[in-house]
């Protein structure tokens, strides 16, 4: 695997926030409208979250699968620093969409389309959720949804060639969204507010460009 810190992969999904509360916020709060009497508002946004970062787990450990077989078949770096370097383009593309400076992202999210299309009406049998086992059930569900942010992190994982560390490159990824879509359940109106000024998105979106720029001039041996 490409020499890469942990922490780099826990920051690519809390820095990647801003794009997490503006395409997954809005159902985190649908979710939460939805809270059965007999399950506390706590317990539900923990169980969504916990069924979502799951199932990052899931596909994390299956594409781990797959590049172990497809690195195997290479018998060389090349597919991982293939890997590698899509990654931080996806990054890079998904940083300008969160600045308002490209949509091109937005094509990039239609290759998980026909799979959304085949879980959500799964989701909508669950809908309004009715117990804590539901919670759960429609947080793994919530964690198939199209997400440039998911693609940058899942192609990690496959590049680990590893089903281990690709579930566990997810898994880390999926705890550094947690902070900001916590907080987007508990106080879902004024989040989303801050986060739809055109200021922070902006400096959110260059910040994730700068991150994956830093990466690819890192990996090119580019030198400021």
């Amino acid at each position: 695997m490409l020499d890469f810190s942990l922490l780099m992969i826990f920051m690519i999904g809390f820095l990647g926030g801003v794009h997490c509360v503006g395409m997954c916020g809005g159902l985190s709060s649908a979710f939460a409208l939805q809270l059965p009497p007999h399950v506390s508002r706590l317990k539900l946004i923990v169980l969504l979250n916990i069924g979502r970062i799951a199932s990052y787990g899931v596909i994390g450990l299956l594409l781990g699968v797959l590049g172990q077989v497809g690195i195997g078949l290479d018998g060389s770096d090349v597919l991982r620093q293939v890997l590698f370097v899509l990654a931080q383009v996806v990054l890079l593309l998904l940083g300008l969409y969160l600045a308002g400076l490209s949509a091109l992202i937005a094509r990039v999210e239609q290759i998980g389309v026909p799979i959304w299309k085949r879980l959500n009406p799964l989701l909508n049998k669950l809908l309004p959720i009715k117990s804590a086992s539901a919670s759960l059930a429609v947080g793994a569900l919530w964690g198939w949804l199209p997400c440039g942010l998911v693609y940058s992190a899942s192609l990690y994982a496959l590049g680990s060639g590893n089903a281990l560390q690709g579930a566990g490159i997810m898994l880390l990824f999926g705890l550094g969204t947690l902070p900001n879509l916590l907080a987007m359940g508990f106080f879902a109106a004024s989040f989303k507010a801050f986060f739809q000024k055109k200021s922070v998105r902006l400096i959110a979106g260059l910040l994730v460009s700068a991150w994956a720029v830093w990466q690819l001039m890192l990996f090119f041996g580019v030198s400021v």
